[in-house]
């Protein structure tokens, strides 16, 4: 079997899946955290070298006070987790997204989680936090600008390489695969430039009760497509 070597997943269906169980939307999201350390494990097991996961859009702070103030809560001891999983699994991890509008307590725990990790030979995972694909292309944009103005970079120089480099996923390769759960069909504002190429697969599992089972459906579903870039069939 092929198994993709970057997969995406946007990891929606947490608060939905906690109602139908008549519990509180935070009770999913603790849930749905819980499941990514075992996605994790199972990805780095199948040898899936990138994974990159959307666990909190730049919408996302348009939600109920209480459910960010739960989110930022379970974020704060997820990095703490997380840690534990980088150094038992040798993972790198890397947070994508503007940092800047979350509490300098967490901004700490994110530099420190990567900059312990940033060595690590294991899996790379990417959590995107404060993320949105409009807004990474936005702040790539301004970035590129300040460079021309001040002329460290020509604009006939600005290539698909040079915005590439300038993105928040800089020196990963795009996702091959990227999934989405929960029965929703769109990327909703994620890695719009990094998945130009990418294969989709949706399922209506919730993310909770995404298991390896449905992970291995995932990657059949990717090994059952004919991989082509313009027309031509990937060699």
């Amino acid at each position: 079997m092929n198994i993709p070597q970057h997969v995406a997943i946007i990891l929606d269906g947490n608060g939905r899946w906690a109602k139908k169980k008549g519990m509180p939307r935070n009770y999913g999201h603790i849930q749905g955290a819980k499941n990514l350390e075992v996605i994790i494990e199972e990805s780095h097991n199948l040898g899936i070298k990138y994974l990159t996961v959307y666990a909190f859009s730049t919408e996302n702070w348009n939600r109920p006070k209480e459910e960010v103030d739960g989110l930022m809560k379970l974020l704060r001891n997820y990095m703490k987790t997380c840690l534990k999983t980088a150094t038992k699994n040798r993972m790198s991890v890397r947070v994508i997204g503007d940092k800047s509008r979350l509490d300098e307590d967490i901004q700490k725990r994110i530099v420190e989680l990567e900059n312990l990790t940033r060595d690590y030979e294991g899996i790379h995972l990417q959590i995107a936090i404060n993320y949105g694909g409009r807004d990474e292309i936005r702040r790539c944009i301004r970035t590129l600008a300040d460079k021309v103005n001040t002329g460290e970079l020509l604009s006939e120089e600005i290539t698909e390489d040079v915005i590439s480099n300038h993105l928040d996923t800089s020196g990963i390769p795009d996702p091959d695969l990227l999934i989405r759960t929960c029965n929703e069909l769109r990327i909703s504002n994620f890695l719009l430039w990094q998945l130009a190429y990418s294969e989709l697969y949706f399922t209506e599992v919730a993310w909770p009760d995404f298991d390896k089972s449905e992970l291995m459906k995932a990657i059949e579903s990717f090994n059952g497509r004919s991989r082509k870039y313009g027309g031509v069939e990937e060699q």
